[in-house]
């Protein structure tokens, strides 16, 4: 037993160290994981990390300049070059093109204040307002620019007695219509706002005759308080019978109106505006009382005729002779009344829709946009809310709505703020006709003053299409519609107001 049991232990003990000293696995014993088998000691592993990669970062400044200087490149960047000088300069001849091919606009009007909006009446401060006096009028300002009125005419306001010159002081407001800082209030807000003031400086407004009979003293007082006023910031005056003191006093008359116009924009001044009033409704003695005295706009009862005819007859008229600034419409007014009691209620929308599409400044009295009448006196207590007026709030509510859209959309748009004015049709009846303007969209006004008959209008003119879209309408809700202007149908007492684009 013993030293062939003892040869074999160290064997066995050789081999157990020689197992320790081999690799774990086959891929080891391989080397192909890079293990150094003469560093290997058990249970001890070590990984040789190859060498980072020298990343590209570009060339240096040296090798790019090479480079650049090639044929190649050199090639490359003049091509390049004259491409974009060539897209360059086509895309100007493009532009210059288009510039010569496309219409010229037309270059817009003279305009003053008074071609952009309405002008409001206030003949009595006191049936205006809720509270009394002109400190009503300036807390009603913000209800005037919400129609987009561009002016207020108020009075008159000076203290005056019926027929009795001796009294009369131009300068001095009297007690029943407030004072000075009431009226400078009024004129404040309405600056404030972009809305022009007016006054009526008719001297004998409570007798029978607008003017004193001794007409030439007057106009010498007048000069003065034209002075006064105009420092106290108002922006015109207005006149009744304006055509029987340019007679009675030529010369005198003569140096009122050149003094008001020499009124101008300069030195950050608004150009004054001179309006007069008449009684003459015909085409022809308007213009003779508009050559004569030389106002700038002229209030006349021209409008109030029942015949359609005769109002486009006068437009026509009118239009022909004149240009937009010094044409005036008006229906109403501080002696006439109101347009509601003038047209009946029925026809109160169809003629706010005249007057705020003809060619010319629209001029109503107070209340007219909500169909205000006259009851004991021209002057009717104005409806604010609850009143005791026999008229239901709806009935206000829709005049003063319709009013006021139609009123918003002249101050929008050109054609009908200053544009031309296309006679279509006429009648006893029915009137239709166009307001345009360069390449604006185009309105085509559709009016029937009868009572009971439905009109079919048959319009067919080179500037006019087939069909044309309703903008608004005075007794239907159409808004939107498309109308065949060949058939085009408008209803008793109706008024429609269409649309169309401008075409080439």
């Amino acid at each position: 037993m013993s030293n062939k049991t003892e040869v074999d232990m160290k064997d066995v003990e050789l081999n157990e160290v020689e197992q320790e000293k081999q690799p774990m696995t086959e891929g080891e014993a391989g080397n192909n994981y890079a293990i150094s088998p003469v560093s290997e000691k058990n249970g001890i592993v070590k990984v040789k990390i190859p060498e980072e990669e020298s990343k590209f970062t570009g060339l240096t400044k040296e090798e790019l300049m090479k480079v650049a200087g090639t044929t190649g490149w050199v090639k490359v960047r003049w091509a390049l070059l004259i491409l974009f000088w060539l897209g360059w300069l086509g895309m100007l001849a493009g532009a210059i093109a288009i510039i010569i091919q496309a219409p010229r606009c037309k270059p817009l009007p003279e305009m003053n204040w008074w071609s952009y909006g309405p002008l409001y009446q206030i003949g009595d401060v006191n049936s205006f307002t809720e509270s009394s006096k002109l400190i009503g009028v300036a807390e009603k300002v913000q209800a005037m620019d919400e129609l987009k009125m561009k002016g207020l005419i108020i009075g008159p306001i000076h203290v005056s007695s019926a027929d009795e010159p001796e009294k009369l002081k131009l300068t001095e407001i009297a007690e029943e219509a407030g004072d000075l800082t009431q009226f400078q209030e009024v004129i404040k807000a309405a600056h404030k706002r972009g809305i022009s003031v007016v006054l009526d400086l008719t001297p004998n407004y409570k007798g029978k005759e607008p003017w004193f009979a001794d007409a030439a003293s007057t106009v010498v007082k007048l000069e003065s308080a034209l002075v006064h006023w105009l420092e106290e910031g108002v922006d015109g005056f207005l006149f009744y019978g304006v055509e029987k003191v340019s007679t009675a006093a030529p010369t005198l008359w003569e140096d009122v109106r050149v003094f008001i116009h020499n009124q101008t924009e300069s030195e950050g001044k608004m150009k004054k505006v001179l309006i007069g009033v008449t009684d003459q409704s015909s085409p022809d003695d308007i213009v003779a009382v508009l050559n004569k005295t030389g106002v700038d706009l002229l209030l006349t009862g021209a409008l109030r005729s029942i015949s359609a005819l005769d109002v486009a007859n006068t437009v026509d008229r009118l239009y022909s002779a004149y240009s937009q600034t010094r044409l005036a419409w008006n229906i109403g007014g501080r002696i006439a009344g109101h347009l509601a009691s003038l047209v009946g209620l029925a026809k109160v929308k169809l003629n706010q829709l005249l007057l705020l599409t003809l060619p010319g400044t629209p001029v109503f009295n107070y209340g007219d946009e909500i169909g205000l009448q006259d009851e004991v006196t021209k002057n009717p207590i104005m409806v604010w809310g609850d009143s005791k007026q026999n008229m239901t709030e709806g009935e206000t509510t829709t005049f003063r709505k319709f009013f006021k859209s139609v009123s918003e959309k002249r101050s929008k748009e050109r054609s009908l703020q200053h544009g031309e004015y296309l006679p279509l049709f006429s009648s006893t009846s029915a009137m239709a006709y166009v307001r345009s303007w360069d390449q604006n969209e185009r309105y085509l006004i559709a009016l029937n003053w009868h009572s009971t008959e439905t009109v079919t209008l048959q319009l067919k003119h080179a500037e006019i299409p087939e069909h044309a879209t309703v903008v608004f309408s005075t007794t239907d809700d159409k808004d939107g519609n498309v109308l065949n202007l060949a058939q085009l149908e408008v209803k008793p007492e109706q008024g429609i107001i269409l649309k169309f684009p401008y075409t080439t």
